[in-house]
């Protein structure tokens, strides 16, 4: 079964390229890595990797259809739209769903382990909490189009009953190295870092809601490291099937992550507020935190970094090797 190519789709992104780079560090390297590069500085993450070939979305999508697709030991696809403002939806109906519903089809007929990336942003405002079962999951309503998309293919793969085979991960808030590509999708700790390096401080959004003083609103902060280690090992060491929440279990403010960042660059802390963009208000998690009891009695008990174990880590060994 080693002789097998694994398939990771989005593989030079952020996520991906990390997954790859823990694939490397098993021993495999027949590794079919599906992105679209395009004329950004997206490549550089493959520099270091080792790999079989690079196609693009359309190339593998063709091998798919055609019936010319390798039998593969896993697809582990995590490539997709991830601007959680991106307004298109139609764009993001062929790329987060159309395209995903395609691979889940050819992987399920073929017998290759799917795991892919769904996201804590099919939670929507949190009402209905954020608790990774099926009951839960028909009632879900999220906030955003990008939300929809990955919940659209949630959706269909439980009401076909595929979920008892293949694996969906809800991803909560990642960071960590080789995320530089993203733009305004970076986490707030590599934008952060950079702002402490020219200004000296960090600004963060004020809070629309009485009920959040600012910068107090909570998010459930995933090192990608730890992102990594569960998708591999749904993807590799488990059999199990199923939608599980990607998170640390622990809700912690965005102060508590600037003074991480803070601690990890040892400089005294600078926080300032300023106004959340109008286009963000009405589509704003203001607290999410992964339910994190079905991956645990799924049999992944390895324990997530802390906050500031993470924010340490990603500081010293990658943001501030690169300045």
């Amino acid at each position: 079964m080693k002789n097998q190519p694994i398939i990771v789709t989005g593989a030079a992104g952020f996520i991906g390229r990390n997954v790859v780079e823990a694939l490397n560090q098993r021993g495999l390297d027949n590794l079919i890595l599906v992105d679209l590069l395009g004329t950004d500085e997206k490549w550089q993450n493959l520099r270091g990797l080792r790999y079989e070939d690079v196609l693009s979305p359309a190339q593998f999508l063709a091998l798919v259809q055609g019936g010319k697709a390798p039998k593969a030991l896993a697809c582990i696809h995590l490539g997709a739209c991830s601007a959680t403002t991106e307004r298109n939806a139609d764009y993001l109906l062929e790329n987060n769903y159309r395209y995903t519903r395609t691979l889940a089809e050819w992987s399920l007929a073929k017998k290759v382990r799917f795991v892919y990336a769904s996201s804590a942003a099919t939670y929507g405002d949190g009402a209905l909490g954020y608790r990774d079962e099926d009951a839960v999951t028909e009632k879900l309503v999220p906030l955003n189009m990008y939300g929809y998309s990955k919940h659209m293919f949630d959706l269909w793969a439980l009401r076909h009953g595929f979920l008892k085979q293949i694996v969906g991960l809800k991803y909560f808030n990642v960071y960590g190295p080789y995320e530089d590509h993203k733009g305004d999708m970076r986490s707030l700790v590599q934008k952060a870092y950079h702002q402490v390096k020219t200004r000296g401080y960090i600004e963060l959004f004020k809070s629309h809601r009485p009920d959040f003083k600012d910068g107090e609103q909570k998010r459930d902060f995933v090192y990608v490291k730890d992102a990594v280690d569960v998708t591999v090992h749904f993807a590799l060491d488990s059999k199990k099937g199923g939608l599980f929440n990607c998170g640390a279990g622990q809700a912690r403010t965005w102060i508590d992550l600037a003074r991480a960042l803070f601690a990890a660059m040892d400089v005294k802390p600078d926080i300032r507020f300023i106004e959340m963009p109008e286009i963000l208000r009405g589509k704003y998690q203001y607290f999410t935190q992964a339910d994190a009891t079905k991956l645990q009695k799924s049999g992944y008990k390895k324990p997530f970094h802390s906050l500031e174990a993470g924010v340490r880590d990603y500081v010293k060994n990658y943001l501030a090797q690169a300045a």
